[in-house]
């Protein structure tokens, strides 16, 4: 039983050897379609987070106003 054990354990460890070693291969190259379409989702993702920010700061900037104002600064 024992021998069988280590024989096992042995096994396992080639394997994940091995594993650890092997290459993927490199991934297909992007048609021009699928650049154009990446590059557009990122810009449109780029100006929604930009609105968003503006959005925020605009947010900001009201409420300092109108606790600014509250507490009867200027």
């Amino acid at each position: 039983m024992k021998k069988a054990l280590t024989i096992l354990a042995a096994g396992l460890m080639i394997g994940a050897v091995a594993a650890t070693h092997a290459k993927l291969p490199p991934p297909p190259a992007k048609s021009d379609a699928e650049k154009k379409a990446e590059a557009d989702k990122a810009a449109a993702t780029k100006a929604k987070e930009a609105a968003d920010l503006a959005k925020a700061q605009d947010k900001a900037v009201a409420n300092w106003k109108k606790n600014h104002a509250a507490m009867g600064k200027k």
